[in-house]
């Protein structure tokens, strides 16, 4: 996916109203315009942690791959790129302070970091091509027990399209480096996805996503 620069987007307080300005002037009714979008929001990120840029690239990434293998049908493989790439855009709204925190966060730092599926939500609010999308902004972290946040929505009350955003975030964010700590092993990783398979995650979605994962992304020899 290329991203380049085609638009300059303020900095500091301002960013965030430059961005929804921008993309709300925009009509996605061709492929042209929808990668126009993705270089805004791309670039809004990365001037607000080049960290949150990546992992949205790679969660697309993952997350199409799943929805190859689950069999989705075109419109719905299109509403997965989209909600892919915007599901972190909510973190445009999260103090420096917190996003880039070097270490971990504490218990009242979380909950502020928790509200980005909300304000993600808010941002696409009234910008009507992007209304579609904020269902599965706001879902991608419920849980499949229902545990998750901000609803506490449960298994098949989730939209599927933000189940396989929260496998595909989950395993980019372990297997990811950060200041804190070393990102973990693609096996490792797996094994953890399965432990939480039908407590956290949709069982159905993490078997697909390990076929992803092997075909993909290990040595085969190695499996």
């Amino acid at each position: 996916m290329e991203l380049k620069q085609t638009k300059k987007l303020k900095k500091g307080k301002d960013l965030v109203t430059n961005l929804i300005d921008i993309i709300a002037k925009l009509t996605l009714k061709n492929y042209e315009q929808f990668n126009d979008m993705v270089k805004i929001v791309m670039k809004a990120l990365n001037e607000k942690d080049p960290y949150t840029q990546g992992h949205s690239i790679r969660v697309t990434e993952y997350a199409l791959k799943i929805g190859e293998e689950l069999g989705l049908d075109k419109e719905s493989m299109k509403e997965l790129e989209l909600a892919s790439v915007l599901h972190d855009i909510g973190k445009l709204g999260i103090p420096d302070k917190i996003l880039k925190k070097p270490g971990r966060l504490t218990k009242e730092e979380f909950a502020v970091m928790r509200q980005h599926s909300e304000k993600g939500e808010q941002m696409l609010a009234g910008i009507t091509d992007l209304e579609p999308y904020k269902k599965y902004v706001r879902a991608h972290h419920e849980r499949y027990d229902g545990f998750g946040y901000p609803d506490g929505l449960k298994a098949e009350n989730i939209p599927l399209i933000s189940r396989i955003i929260f496998v595909a975030d989950t395993f980019d964010a372990m297997t990811s480096d950060r200041p804190y700590r070393k990102g973990l092993s693609i096996e490792v990783t797996i094994d953890e996805l399965l432990k939480c398979s039908g407590t956290q995650f949709d069982p159905m979605v993490v078997e697909t996503f390990i076929r992803v994962i092997k075909e993909n992304y290990l040595d085969q020899e190695a499996i």
